[in-house]
């Protein structure tokens, strides 16, 4: 929250973005102060970031890895859905720039307040026969359901749990290889998401990336209600009641 205030104060004509990592369960209940100083920090980065995006350290705990390997694959995996949504927009090489770039604007205009992000995949054959180039009905509604399963798992593996239809501003951003994108991709991954968040201002992109795979990286900002967030600010405020009357 400090280094939020003070970048802010040095930087006061460009927009702040903060990532908060919030505290393991059993932080939370065998570190007596950890719920209070974790709502005293949200509050301060509030204040002082133009959007916070939240990230639930305990959605990417994965019970088979050592604490160790854990640490490393939760910091990666924290990391990994800003990659595609940083770099689309800087793309050099003219085969990855898609037909609606995603670029800094889209982002600025989305991101405010209380945020989260999400990324999913779904696998695509790395060999195509040329039959298969015929049967274009088929081939679309293959690309639409893999479109729909990508953006459900981004959904289901956001930073921190939250409703999207809370949300008041949105974005996608579809990568997989050019022959697999289409504009009825496109139309439909947009359709799905305005569903889930019908209030949100929505903004899309796509970029071009010659992987085996079909990537949705989804972000949801201005949460008018993060249960969460609410939950340690209702916590926090009975502890500091608890105190007084000790």
């Amino acid at each position: 929250s400090i280094m939020a205030q003070h970048i802010k104060a040095r930087y006061g004509d460009k927009p702040i973005y903060a990532v908060v990592v919030l505290p393991f369960e059993h932080e939370e209940e065998t570190e007596v102060r950890t719920i209070y100083n974790t709502a005293t920090c949200l509050k301060s980065v509030y204040s002082a970031a133009d959007a916070v995006f939240l990230v639930d350290n305990q959605r990417y705990i994965r019970k088979d890895f050592s604490l160790r390997n854990n640490l490393a694959k939760i910091n990666a995996l924290i990391v990994e859905p800003f990659y595609d949504l940083l770099c689309a927009g800087e793309e050099k090489k003219a085969k990855h720039i898609g037909a609606r770039v995603l670029d800094a604007g889209d982002i600025l205009q989305t991101l405010s307040g209380w945020t989260v992000i999400g990324y999913g995949k779904s696998s695509l054959p790395m060999i195509r026969f040329p039959l298969e180039r015929m049967r274009n009905f088929r081939k679309k509604s293959t690309e639409t359901h893999k479109g729909i399963q990508a953006m459900d798992e981004a959904i289901s593996e956001l930073s921190l749990r939250c409703d999207p239809a809370d949300s008041g501003r949105a974005l996608y951003l579809l990568s997989a290889p050019a022959r697999d994108m289409n504009m009825d991709l496109v139309k439909d991954l947009g359709d799905y998401l305005k569903e889930l968040a019908p209030e949100a201002v929505i903004r899309t992109g796509d970029y071009p990336r010659e992987r085996s795979a079909l990537d949705i990286t989804v972000v949801l900002s201005q949460l008018s209600d993060v249960e969460k967030v609410r939950e340690y600010y209702n916590k926090s405020a009975s502890f500091i009641q608890e105190i007084k009357r000790n």
